[in-house]
Formats: structure tokens, C-alpha cells, sequence
């Protein structure tokens, strides 16, 4: 109970430094969101996609472009923002001084992965209010949709969270975590349908994004947000949600083995 205690005050501790910083607020939280708006903006001449030979029906690409900008907001979110957090903790001895305290790490990482959830919630429905009334673009109203959504969204969260605080041991130091750690996001974005349509990838590139978890949080987050015509589109032809979540709870429990191989409160080599 003590832990759990320690644990829930380090969210609220976590979430006061995220909001007092204005450029992980933005890359993290704000980034999908201007994503979304230039997407939306530059194609909103170009017609829908997926309309019939008349022009009719069909999806708006704001509409297209948002179960990407809900997944790379959540890779963001876990990935990026706690993998450059904690490598910038170790460099400059805040992990050190926190290792010689009571804390124990299960409270600390309680603390990082709860701030993340509550950040991504907000940061999530920010979106959709954005995407439904910026862009007019319609929301899922089966709730068989939104359980989805919320599965999708808790297992990805938690499982770019645990691989984010893996990541986080491989920068040098805290000032070379943005370059080491933003490479790697950005480059898994491209590959993942986030920003290009995934179908239109070629067959070797579409297997490598496979590997990763990104492809699937978007895929699982396409289901939810787009007509059941576009399920065709995908690589199988299905969805594939048995498999959405297969994958993420295999690099799940990889990324805990990381963090229990590689976390420490100091570097090996301080």
C-alpha cells in the first residue's frame, strides 16, 4: 500500500513537470494535434478518399488521418517523451539522488506511466474534438467501436510506456537523448501508416513495419475510426485484432524484460 501511495503522489509530481514544459508538451502532446490540422488542411481540396465514380461517399483525409495521429500520439507519449525524460533524469542526477531515498522503483515507474495515461487522455480527446469540429469529421457511435478504442489504446499506452524506460538506457547522455531517441520515433511513424497510407508501401517494407508495434496500434485504431470498406486495404484484408494484440503483448513483456535487465538509478559506467 505504501508503494501504491508513493506511487500515485509521483503522478501528480509528474504531471505538474510535464505541464511546466513547454517543448514536451508540444512534441508530445500538441504534435499530433498540428499534424491532423496540416493534413487535414493541405488535401482538402483533393476530394474523399474511397468515393464512388460520382464523387459520393467516401471519407475526408482528416477523417483518414485520424486513428494515425491517435496512435503516433500515444508512441509519442510513452516512447518518446519518457525515453528522453528518464535518459535526461540519469544525466543530470536526479535518478541518483532518487535512488539514495526510500522510493521504490515500481512507485517510480507508476509515477512516469500514469502521468503518461492521464496525458494521453487529454491529449486523445483533444484530438477528437479537434477532428469532429475543426474538420467535421464523424466519430464512431457503436460501442463495440469504443471498446476497441479503449483496449487499443490502454495496451498501446502502457506497452509504448514500458519500451520508452527501456529506451531510455541506450542515450549516452541526457543531452543526446533527443537525437538518439526522435530518430527512431519518427522513422517508425513513416514506416507504420501514420503518415503514408500503408497499403501503398512496398511488400518488404510493409513486413519490416510488421515487426514493430506502431503498425498495429494504427491498425487497430483504423478499425475504429474507418468505414468496414477500408478493412480490404490492409495487408491480410482484416483488421486483424487478435493479432493487434498478440503483437503489442509480446513486445509487452519484451520491454519489461528490458527494463529489468537495464534499468538502474545510475549507469554502469558513472
Amino acid at each position: 500500500m505504501r508503494t501504491l501511495e508513493l506511487g500515485t503522489s509521483r503522478i501528480l509530481y509528474e504531471l505538474k513537470l510535464y505541464f511546466r514544459q513547454g517543448d514536451s508538451v508540444f512534441f508530445t502532446f500538441l504534435f499530433p494535434i498540428l499534424m491532423l490540422s496540416v493534413f487535414a488542411v493541405a488535401f482538402s481540396t483533393s476530394g474523399n478518399l474511397g468515393a464512388a465514380p460520382d464523387g459520393s461517399g467516401g471519407i475526408s483525409f482528416a477523417a483518414f488521418y485520424v486513428p494515425g495521429m491517435v496512435a503516433a500520439g500515444m508512441l509519442l507519449s510513452g516512447v518518446q517523451n519518457l525515453g528522453v525524460d528518464i535518459a535526461g533524469e540519469k544525466g543530470d542526477g536526479t535518478l541518483k539522488r532518487l535512488g539514495g531515498t526510500p522510493l521504490p522503483v515500481f512507485s517510480y515507474f507508476l509515477g512516469k506511466i500514469g502521468m503518461v495515461l492521464i496525458s494521453s487522455v487529454l491529449q486523445v480527446t483533444l484530438l477528437l474534438l479537434v477532428a469532429r469540429f475543426a474538420f467535421n469529421v464523424e466519430l464512431p457511435t457503436a460501442p463495440e467501436k469504443w471498446l476497441t478504442f479503449a483496449w487499443v489504446f490502454l495496451f498501446g499506452v502502457i506497452t509504448s510506456c514500458v519500451l520508452g524506460i527501456a529506451l531510455s538506457a541506450l542515450p549516452r547522455t541526457g543531452k543526446s537523448a533527443t537525437a538518439v531517441v526522435i530518430p527512431i520515433v519518427l522513422l517508425l511513424q513513416f514506416i507504420s501508416g501514420v503518415y503514408l497510407n500503408f497499403a501503398q508501401l512496398p511488400g518488404w517494407l510493409q513486413d519490416f513495419a510488421s515487426i514493430f508495434p506502431l503498425k498495429w496500434m494504427a491498425q487497430g485504431m483504423r478499425s475504429v475510426f474507418l468505414p468496414e470498406s477500408f478493412e480490404v486495404m490492409e495487408p491480410s484484408g482484416s483488421w486483424d485484432l487478435g493479432l493487434v494484440a498478440l503483437v503489442m503483448g509480446i513486445w509487452l513483456v519484451f520491454g519489461l524484460l528490458l527494463c529489468r535487465v537495464t534499468f538502474r538509478w545510475i549507469r554502469k559506467d558513472s
